[in-house]
C-alpha cells in the first residue's frame, strides 16, 4: 500500500505551505512510507487529485486544496480529517494501514473511502 501526499510546490499560502509540512513531518515521525505528488508541476497530478476527492468533501468552489491524502486510489482525507485523525490517535486507521508490530494503538475501521 502506498500513500500518496498531493501536495503543492510552490503554493503562495503559508497556511497551505505549513499543513503540508505538519502531515510530511508526521509521516516521516511514524516512518510511513508515503509519496509526495506534486500538484503545482504536474498537470495530470493535479487532474487525478481533483478528480478523485469524493464529491462530498470538495468544497464549494469545487476545486480541493492540498494537501489531500490517498491510500493508493482510496480516498483517506484532507488536512482537517488528517488532523482530527491525528489528535484522537488513529492516524494508521485514517491512512487505512495496520498498527506497527509492538504498538499500543488498536487496529480499527479503516477511514479511507
Amino acid at each position: 500500500m502506498v500513500i500518496k501526499v498531493f501536495l503543492a510546490s510552490s503554493s503562495g499560502s503559508t497556511a497551505i505551505k505549513k499543513k503540508q509540512q505538519d502531515v510530511v513531518g508526521f509521516l516521516e515521525a511514524l516512518k510511513v512510507d508515503y509519496t509526495e505528488l506534486d500538484i503545482a508541476c504536474n498537470e495530470q497530478n493535479r487532474m487525478w487529485m481533483r478528480q478523485n476527492v469524493p464529491e462530498e468533501k470538495k468544497p464549494p468552489n469545487g476545486i480541493p486544496l492540498p494537501p489531500q491524502i490517498f491510500n493508493e486510489e482510496s480516498y483517506c482525507g484532507d488536512y482537517d480529517t488528517f488532523f482530527d485523525a491525528k489528535e484522537d490517535n488513529l492516524v494508521y486507521a485514517f491512512l487505512g494501514l495496520p498498527p506497527p508490530p509492538g504498538s499500543k494503538v488498536r487496529p480499527v475501521l479503516r477511514f479511507c473511502l
